[in-house]
């Protein structure tokens, strides 16, 4: 069942669950408030509040496909690689392939587009092997 046709009652805890981890994970990649809420597509009073509240979160369905993104790039990253600080840091490190162009993934990811997002959780699953985090 896609994210869409689930009920606003499964939605809400969905968002809530997600609000609840999310911030962990922005501070662990060590982004400014502004950018963990252009990531998820909030203004950064939206993402104050859900933070604060998480249970009052109203992510719709695009929130939650990009929190879904974000969550399956972070999960795929501590797969991958050996360290939690380096899981944490490749997001900000330069990198050569053709995808990132020499910049870091993140500069990628900042664009604000639910593409880049997507983008880079497919980059990472095809390096785990093509298998879906």
């Amino acid at each position: 069942m896609t994210i869409q046709h689930k009920t606003a009652d499964k939605r809400r805890e969905m968002g809530a669950a997600a609000m609840r981890t999310y911030p962990n994970i922005s501070h662990a990649w060590g982004l400014k408030e502004s950018e963990a809420a252009l990531l998820l597509g909030v203004p950064g009073s939206t993402y104050r509040r859900w933070k604060q509240s998480p249970e009052q979160a109203r992510l719709d369905a695009n929130h939650l496909e990009r929190m879904s993104l974000i969550l399956g790039i972070y999960k795929a990253l501590h797969i991958l690689l050996p360290s939690k600080e380096a899981a944490n840091s490749w997001l900000k490190r330069a990198n050569s392939n053709p995808l990132f162009a020499g910049h870091a993934p993140m500069e990628r990811l900042l664009n604000g587009q639910v593409s880049d997002l997507y983008v880079v959780r497919k980059h990472l699953d095809a390096a785990r092997g093509g298998g879906h985090a």
